[in-house]
């Protein structure tokens, strides 16, 4: 078994209450959920305005197959254009 674990953080221009910054990152997790099918959350950066921190997981027997649906979901995330994701960190963990 293989799990691939990614954390992206996001910056949210332009959004100046907590209110603002739920619908965006609810939208890109619903967005990303149903298009690839991953447990996907909002890890981190719960307060802050201008940012935000998501967390993908996706469970598989390839290493290969979990890490390239995970830069797909990265690269999908970066193409909606409501946030700017500034920085990716990827893990793959074999059980």
């Amino acid at each position: 078994m293989v799990v691939g674990v990614m954390r992206i953080t996001l910056r949210i221009p332009d959004n100046h209450s907590l209110k603002g910054k739920r619908r965006v990152v609810k939208q890109i997790l619903e967005r990303t959920r149903s298009r690839f099918r991953l447990a996907v959350a909002e890890t981190g950066m719960n307060d802050v305005h201008q940012a935000a921190e998501i967390g993908l997981a996706c469970v598989g027997n390839d290493g290969r197959v979990c890490n390239s649906v995970l830069d797909q979901a990265a690269d999908f995330i970066e193409s909606i254009g409501t946030a700017l994701v500034t920085g990716r960190e990827l893990e793959i963990m074999h059980f």
